[in-house]
């Protein structure tokens, strides 16, 4: 990994995020009825996030590809050994309902780098929260190996598509465990990753599928932090291809990852 990269990560994610919670505040107070402006609003951070990265990534890595949700369409990017993966404003929905569980996420795909999903740099900015995550963040205690004590497992999922597997999951937990299991719903792929980096969940389950923007960054975070990342059908990831579309994701803390494993059929390593 290049730390000029990773920083340069960073900072753009902060002043992404800085930028897009500016634009929510100067709109004032939004009716949740009022689904006109809300989406002028998101379509507005949207664009502004996206034409800043850009133009950040312009000046500092020129000879850089980008791969953006906001500007997906540029196929060189195929033939490029470094393409930043950005997301300028994950959790779009949330964002337009004036909730903090939305983000941006800013990651580094290199040909030449032997770390999984060949992902070199990454950054998760959660600017309503005031939190960043970075793959520059000191380890100083991996991810718990045991339970949690006083307090249920926690499974993060989306709050607009379940996994199809998530009662099994949480019954087969249950009775493996012998724990009893909570389910939180949260919005942007970078907020359910944080709750886990923070702690407060041990397994972060999504099969609906979603792309290459929305994980690159909590993927790249996550395995800096030590958690245990598969695919749904148990392969890794790989990125930048002609199809932008990852399957999904299965986070989750040593606790709880053979108990995972066994449950939905995932090879051990």
């Amino acid at each position: 990994m290049s730390t000029d990269d990773a920083v340069l990560s960073r900072a753009i994610a902060r002043e992404a995020g800085a930028l897009v919670v500016g634009i929510r505040e100067s709109y004032g107070e939004i009716e949740r009825r009022d689904r006109a402006r809300i989406r002028a609003l998101c379509d507005l951070a949207d664009r502004e996030a996206h034409l800043l990265i850009e133009q950040r990534l312009r000046d500092a890595r020129p000879d850089d590809a980008l791969l953006s949700e906001e500007g997906d369409g540029d196929l060189a990017r195929l033939d490029a050994d470094r393409v930043w993966i950005v997301d300028p404003l994950d959790g779009t929905w949330e964002y337009g309902q004036g909730r903090a569980d939305f983000a941006v996420h800013v990651a580094l795909w290199s040909r030449a780098a032997d770390a999984a999903g060949a992902l070199s740099a990454g950054t998760i900015d959660l600017p309503a929260q005031g939190q960043t995550w970075s793959v520059l963040d000191d380890v100083v205690d991996g991810p718990a190996a045991a339970l949690p004590v006083g307090r249920p497992v926690r499974v993060v999922v989306s709050r607009s598509r379940e996994p199809q597997d998530l009662d099994r999951v949480v019954r087969g937990l249950r009775s493996g465990l012998g724990v009893d299991v909570e389910v939180l719903h949260v919005g942007s792929v970078g907020a359910k990753a944080a709750v886990v980096l923070r702690g407060e969940a041990e397994l972060y389950l999504h099969d609906a599928g979603f792309h290459d923007w929305d994980l690159a960054a909590p993927l790249a975070v996550a395995l800096h932090r030590g958690l245990v990342c598969l695919s749904p059908e148990g392969d890794g990831f790989s990125f930048n291809g002609r199809s932008t579309v990852q399957p999904g994701i299965v986070m989750a803390t040593p606790s709880v990852a053979p108990a995972v494993r066994d449950l939905l059929g995932l090879p051990t390593p």
